[in-house]
């Protein structure tokens, strides 16, 4: 990103986390302007544009009851998803995502000889650390509410035999492409069968909608399996790009997530306000 791309970024990372602080209250323009230091015009027009609505609207999203709404009014039927064409929509905006799982032989030696390199970005989340290896990002964690160290040595626990190398240099375009929500990026999934049907299932939920993790049992065809299916939903190791955040309890609850519910919350807000912002075809 350009200079002042990268401030912007900088700009709402804060002002969103300042609106998922404040929880259900309201927080008004000029305080939260007057929190990002410009002038409730400017900070309006800056944050409209780089979200898509404005921040009032978009505080709305955020309050605990969107979850019921969005599972009332958006839910998606994952065995009809891929049918009707939702599976391509799924993913992240227009980011395109390859996608490669590594061997059930090299998953049970636990990534032995596996170089994976890893480095610290900036993201709408909060601080993001993304792992990869030369097939493409294999592990992306939010610190906001965990820490550094705690998304580290989780992401490293997944394959203790790894070698790791801090090497962002070498990530960045991907990450660019995957924090920016722009562009390609590839991803190198590494895990067990069941959790590679469960993490594909995910891909085909359309981005601003919710599924449960029933019907994600239902299209992996493991229909009794619910609380497996949650077990695999919260060990994806490459949140937002894989969206476990769209998974919901039956109930319209948030239901767990790895990195924190706020940033599960939020997640869903930003991309509740980029649907309803985006064009509509008559």
């Amino acid at each position: 990103m350009e200079q002042n791309d990268t401030y912007h970024y900088q700009v709402m990372r804060r002002a969103i986390a300042a609106i998922d602080a404040a929880g259900d209250a309201p927080l008004p323009l000029a305080d939260l302007a007057g929190e990002m230091n410009m002038s409730p015009a400017h900070f309006q027009r800056l944050f409209s544009t780089w979200v898509g609505v404005s921040p009032k609207r978009y505080q709305q999203y955020l309050t605990l009851g969107h979850a019921k709404t969005l599972l009332r009014d958006r839910f998606t039927t994952l065995e009809t998803a891929h049918a009707v064409g939702l599976s391509g929509s799924g993913r992240l905006h227009d980011l395109f995502v390859r996608w490669e799982a590594m061997s059930p032989g090299d998953y049970a030696r636990d990534a032995a000889d596996l170089t994976i390199r890893w480095g610290w970005f900036d993201s709408p989340f909060g601080p993001a650390l993304v792992m990869g290896t030369a097939r493409g990002i294999c592990g992306l964690a939010f610190a906001a509410e965990s820490g550094p160290d705690e998304a580290m040595a989780d992401l490293q626990a997944r394959w203790p035999k790894a070698v790791y190398i801090e090497d962002p240099d070498a990530l960045s375009p991907w990450a660019t492409a995957a924090l920016g929500m722009t562009g390609e990026t590839r991803l190198h999934m590494i895990g067990a069968p069941f959790q590679l049907k469960v993490w594909e299932a995910l891909l085909t939920i359309p981005s601003g909608h919710v599924t449960s993790y029933s019907e994600i049992a239902q299209a992996v065809g493991s229909p009794k399996a619910v609380r497996a299916v949650g077990t695999a939903v919260g060990r994806n190791p490459v949140s937002w790009l894989i969206p476990c955040h769209r998974a919901l309890r039956k109930s319209g609850a948030l239901g767990g997530y790895h990195w924190g519910l706020p940033v599960k919350r939020a997640m869903l807000a930003w991309e509740s306000a980029r649907a309803d912002a985006a064009p509509r075809n008559l």
